[in-house]
């Protein structure tokens, strides 16, 4: 059983957590470009490597390569092309091991892309990395490439031709591996995963346990590392639902007090789950935790900004969960036409309606840009707590006064027996009117989750 233990004030002075914008985002350790080789790190598991720049030998009109590293997958925020051997140019943040490249490209009409990948330390001398190659022509998604593993600071894609024409077009690349030896410290040997797809049909979402997601588990689209160690939660407008009655997409985590221990199983007052000290007697001794505090540091680095008004830039980002109902879902919420994000709270009444309290700024689709608001990028905290029928919510910010949000719950009908709970994090989208490629997505640096 995990038991509550001193758990540090948010640690915004480590070098990790340091700022919120571009300019400063934390940054690794200066190397000497010209002496690192791969046999000096490894990537395990993978991580998104920062990509600060793109051009190409040629663009039509509007559609420049600028829009292939600018993390919005749809629309008109793309490179075209027009004739075959074009040639695309990233530039990585500074030099890295690559392992891997993640493309999203532009297909209207299931075409398919030939293309060839290769890499430069110095812009000049390059090297191949993936040869003739073939996109597939039925996946609208980011499609993933391992490539001949390098060490580079650039990296070029060659679009040789494609099946239908001469016109070739690239939504977004992303590359993969690693800036130095490094490893989320998120310890995650008491949660599972869910992702929005099924590998074969799109149809449920996957679930990945606790072991198999201990083994360094990397999806290209739904769940890596970034380059800080942080974990990259990412979810869809379109992808598989978890179950008939979900209605949005998620990449999220459950917890799973169990640790693996599959002899025990995943519902119910059990090893696996907890309750409040108000609960019966019998369900204290059953349950494998009593009350409990869920704490986590992140950023959100996304919001969709498409669909039906009422749903844009929705995201739940934490959750306690109940048998069927929710005490607690943690909203972060940024409109498009504002620069800031709000954040605000519902708890669902068991068996009844749900009961929102605004932290900052508002929930309403016509809200303005919330005073004291969040910007996407920025790092922040958030602490749940749970001390029999009293919830408390505190949300810390970097050189900023906490803000705390104290629930009541005597009434809310969750000290009821058979009553069991868990804790949820990660990024469930709450939009599913928008472009099926539209997407949210947070990095979290800390999940600490802890019981009585």
């Amino acid at each position: 059983m995990r038991r509550f233990t001193p758990l540090l004030l948010l640690s915004f002075l480590s070098p990790l957590i340091i700022s919120c914008d571009s300019s400063s985002v934390p940054q690794a350790p200066e190397r000497d470009d010209s002496v690192f080789t791969p046999q000096e790190i490894s990537c395990t598991p993978l991580g998104r490597l920062e990509q600060i720049s793109a051009n190409a030998d040629l663009s039509l009109q509007s559609n420049t390569a600028s829009n292939i590293v600018d993390g919005q997958h749809f629309g008109a925020s793309k490179w075209i092309g027009e004739g075959n051997n074009r040639e695309v140019f990233l530039t990585l943040e500074q030099m890295s091991l690559i392992k891997g490249i993640s493309i999203k490209w532009d297909n209207p009409d299931q075409r398919s892309y030939s293309f060839e990948v290769q890499t430069s330390q110095n812009n000049s001398d390059w090297v191949s990395v993936l040869t003739s190659t073939s996109s597939d022509p039925d996946d609208e998604h980011l499609q993933y490439h391992q490539l001949a593993e390098s060490t580079a600071r650039y990296v070029k894609i060659q679009v040789t031709g494609n099946s239908i024409d001469s016109t070739h077009g690239i939504y977004e690349i992303e590359s993969f591996g690693c800036v130095d030896n490094q490893q989320s410290d998120i310890e995650l040997d008491d949660w599972y995963l869910s992702i929005p797809v099924d590998e074969t049909e799109y149809s449920k979402a996957k679930s990945i346990y606790e072991q198999e997601l201990n083994d360094d588990y990397f999806n290209h689209q739904f769940f890596f590392e970034d380059s800080q160690g942080g974990l990259v939660f990412r979810a869809p407008v379109s992808g598989a639902k978890t179950s008939t009655n979900t209605k949005y997409t998620r990449s999220e985590l459950r917890e799973m007090l169990r640790r693996g221990d599959t002899s025990i199983k995943t519902q119910g007052v059990n090893a696996n789950n907890w309750v409040f000290s108000s609960a019966p007697a019998e369900d204290l001794a059953d349950a494998g935790g009593i009350d409990g505090e869920l704490y986590a540091v992140l950023t959100v680095n996304h919001v969709t900004t498409s669909g039906e008004d009422w749903q844009v830039g929705r995201v739940i980002i934490g959750q306690i969960h109940a048998n069927d109902d929710e005490p607690i879902r943690v909203y972060y919420r940024k409109l498009p036409q504002n620069e800031l994000g709000a954040i605000y709270l519902a708890h669902e009444i068991l068996g009844g309606d749900d009961v929102y309290y605004e932290v900052i700024g508002s929930r309403s689709q016509s809200a303005e840009n919330p005073v004291n608001g969040i910007a996407l990028g920025e790092v922040f905290a958030f602490r749940i707590e749970v001390l029999g029928n009293q919830l408390t919510f505190t949300l810390e910010r970097k050189n900023q006064e906490d803000l705390v949000q104290v629930i009541d719950m005597t009434d809310s009908g969750y000290d009821q027996g058979g009553q069991y709970m868990y804790f949820k994090a990660g990024v469930y989208n709450q939009n599913n009117t928008g472009d099926d490629s539209d997407y949210v997505e947070a990095s979290f640096l800390k999940i600490e989750n802890s019981h009585f």
